[in-house]
């Protein structure tokens, strides 16, 4: 297919873009480069269907053009602020970058009659929920700045499916940790420990349990799900089945860089507002299709450190 991919420059962008050209698509990539980097999409820039333009989404300026050219079959809508701690700061971050990409796609998408569209949503959106949240847990109730433009951007999406034939995959997905990532508990850990090796300050109590998927397995599940379901609207949840605490990710990237730091917490049960410190949520829709991420919570962490430390 013709493949526009918004953010496709990121962290998970430019490891979909990976499988979207190694499964024979042409590839046009969009992004403003604020959190993605021309680094990620170096080994791809030559390819013959690859195509890469630096621009805001929220461009209608620029995107008309691109669209236009474009002749798109689908669009992966990854575009968004992906810094919770930032877009807390700062709500207009979140409204701009993670609700208004959106909305602006949407009106393109609608615009230029692309029937097709991918939009990697979040576990964010749950909010503080507890239990084994499946994919029709509510009411939602997100926390954060960054859940809430997406829970925003879903409903968006729900209206624009349903009102202009709009065919649509949406994955709802825990933390992601690889090569490439800019930010997250892991790329800050590594960073202080860098600047003091002797001690490891860790926010919170170290006791915020959550489940991680190394981004290849995400990929996989993203086209899993698209290649296995044909429904208008699709919604699944996607992550590993386990799960690891704060404190055991601070372990392992002291043993990863061969120190005997001291931990120290700060308290709380939380490391921000807006951090959500336990979660878990049901995977037997997608596991019913027959997927699984091939790599625990765990061993998603231990690859993702020593990706960071360059082993």
């Amino acid at each position: 297919m013709n493949i526009l991919v918004t953010g496709g420059a990121g962290f998970i962008g430019s490891h979909l873009c990976d499988r979207l050209l190694a499964e024979g698509n042409q590839v046009t990539v969009v992004d403003n480069l604020v959190l993605g980097s021309k680094a990620n999409i170096a080994h791809l820039i030559d390819h013959k269907q690859f195509h890469f333009y630096e621009e805001d989404v929220v461009n209608q300026e620029k995107m008309l053009p691109i669209f236009e050219d474009g002749h798109f079959d689908m669009v992966y809508h990854l575009a968004a602020n992906s810094d919770i701690q930032k877009g807390g700061k700062d709500p207009q971050v979140d409204y701009s970058l993670t609700f208004n990409t959106t909305f602006n796609i949407l009106q393109l998408m609608k615009t230029f009659e692309v029937r097709k569209l991918f939009f990697a949503s979040t576990s964010a959106i749950f909010g503080e929920a507890q239990g084994n949240l499946d994919e029709n847990y509510g009411p939602l109730q997100p926390v954060s700045n960054y859940g809430a433009g997406k829970l925003a951007s879903e409903a968006f999406i729900s209206a624009f499916s349903a009102t202009y034939q709009i065919q649509t995959w949406i994955t709802r997905f825990p933390n992601v940790v690889g090569e490439r990532f800019t930010h997250g508990v892991i790329f800050d850990f590594v960073k202080k420990l860098r600047q003091n090796p002797n001690e490891l300050e860790v926010l919170g109590n170290g006791e915020q349990c959550k489940p991680y998927i190394y981004v290849k397995d995400l990929v996989d599940g993203i086209q899993f799900v698209i290649q296995h379901t044909n429904e208008r609207y699709n919604v699944y949840n996607l992550g590993p089945e386990s799960r690891t605490k704060v404190k055991e990710i601070a372990q392992m990237v002291i043993e990863e860089m061969g120190l005997n730091a001291i931990i120290h917490y700060t308290g709380g049960d939380r490391g921000w507002v807006g951090d959500v410190p336990e979660f878990k949520y049901n995977l037997s829709k997608i596991n019913s299709l027959g997927w699984h991420a091939s790599r625990s919570s765990n061993d998603a962490v231990r690859i993702a450190i020593q990706k960071a430390l360059g082993k």
